[in-house]
């Protein structure tokens, strides 16, 4: 029986899996913002409490990399485009947080919808922080980064005995200027580096990593689009990532992953 099937009660087994699950939702108050992550864009990496939350909301204010089939979940609701994209158009994070409050003051039921997590890379602290110091309660509700969720859509594990005993989450977006990070200490550790926002400074960010000590034959990856109709993904070296990520024509949305984890890919692509 596929997922659309229909029982004798005319249930489909997803309807038939949440029934046994017993799930009862929180209510979503008016007045309140829930700040919650939208997960690397199939809807299927929804969490229940997301989808529950979608549902109630009469106000979402969302990001350009949420999908289209998620955002059309929140039926009825007044939608409230705030980009968030890199290179594109955005509303500026502090006119984010004076909307929320605006909306919350109104006496809406707020989502505020944001790609992967909204506290890895979304800005969901400071979200969280505006609300706070306005009196407006809110609650967050996780969703699967695309940090993690990307690379097991891809086939790559972020962490496997024998090569890794952590894994590095890092931002890309200030790469080459004064604010960066130390890309050496990175490399230093010898365990594999998620890149979130690097694309446009990939040639950067591998070159620094390379000074900092990583071999150049060091197995790295770039992945597009993960969990999308549109996802990619290519496969080299750290010395010839972003030569090999130009020539494919990739770009943004993306992670880029170095590391021996990389390698495991061609080891498990018997999967399904």
């Amino acid at each position: 029986m596929n997922g659309s099937a229909l029982n004798r009660n005319g249930q489909t087994t997803v309807e038939q899996a949440l029934a046994r699950l017993n799930f009862k939702p929180r209510a979503l108050d008016p007045g309140h913002v829930w700040l919650a992550g939208a997960g690397p864009g199939d809807p299927g990496c929804l969490t229940l409490e997301v989808l529950a939350a979608l549902g109630q909301c009469d106000a979402l204010a969302y990001d350009a990399l949420v999908s289209p089939d998620v955002v059309a979940v929140a039926e009825g609701a007044e939608l409230f485009y705030a980009g968030k994209r890199g290179g594109q158009p955005s509303m500026k994070q502090d006119d984010i947080n004076a909307l929320l409050v605006r909306l919350a003051r109104e006496g809406r039921r707020v989502v505020r919808l944001k790609g992967g997590d909204p506290y890895i890379f979304g800005r969901g602290g400071e979200e969280a922080l505006a609300l706070a110091h306005e009196g407006i309660p809110f609650r967050v509700l996780s969703g699967l980064t695309s940090g993690l969720s990307a690379l097991a859509a891809t086939g790559i594990p972020a962490t496997m005995r024998g090569i890794n005993k952590a894994v590095i989450l890092a931002t890309g977006h200030a790469a080459g200027t004064d604010d960066d990070i130390d890309w050496a200490a990175i490399a230093r550790t010898g365990q594999p580096v998620v890149v979130y926002m690097g694309m446009a400074n990939l040639p950067i960010i591998a070159a620094a990593l390379l000074k900092g000590g990583l071999a150049p034959s060091t197995p790295a990856a770039v992945i597009v689009a993960a969990t999308t109709p549109q996802e990619r993904t290519v496969v080299a070296t750290l010395a010839t990532i972003a030569e090999e990520a130009a020539a494919a024509g990739l770009a943004s949305p993306a992670l880029i992953v170095v590391g021996d984890i990389v390698a495991m890919r061609a080891a498990l692509a018997g999967g399904t």
